[in-house]
């Protein structure tokens, strides 16, 4: 019995998260939304941000996150891919895709109020003190060039 369980747990397939970020750049400032009430980070800010919902392309996922997020509509092709991240922690293992842009339709609001208690654009040299640290190491060295990095592995 206890052989046929380890089997079984032997079988699973390991499944790896994707989320995509929008770092929102205006006037040499960012977007940033404080977590909230979400159980993960609380009180941390992020940029606009999600997971991909399953067969659905990076691109689009960043697109419908900008809409539920901050009430925006971004074009594709205004959406430059900046960098990729693989992360590991504790927790759990992700690879993040990061994109920027500097052209949208409408003015950001926070539209879930239920998982975000602020939202406001920050200098990108002065990031707050409480931004997730994967976020900000990504914003410090969005634009270096380098398009993957890997973090958490030590």
């Amino acid at each position: 019995m206890v052989f046929d369980i380890l089997l079984l747990m032997s079988d699973e397939k390991f499944t790896l998260r994707a989320a995509v970020y929008l770092i929102l750049i205006k006037d040499g400032k960012t977007l940033f939304s404080r977590r909230f009430n979400t159980g993960w980070m609380d009180g941390k800010y992020s940029l606009i941000a999600g997971h991909l919902d399953g067969n659905e392309k990076v691109s689009d996922a960043m697109i419908r996150e900008a809409m539920e997020e901050a009430g925006i509509k971004v074009e594709k092709e205004d959406l430059k891919p900046v960098k990729v991240l693989h992360r590991n922690s504790k927790e759990r293992e992700y690879i993040d895709f990061f994109f920027t842009t500097e052209k949208w339709e409408g003015e950001p609001f926070i539209r879930e109020p239920n998982k975000c208690d602020d939202m406001r654009w920050f200098p990108l040299t002065s990031l707050p003190e409480n931004t997730l640290p994967h976020v900000k190491n990504v914003i410090e060295n969005y634009d270096d060039g380098v398009p993957f990095i890997e973090s958490g592995w030590e």
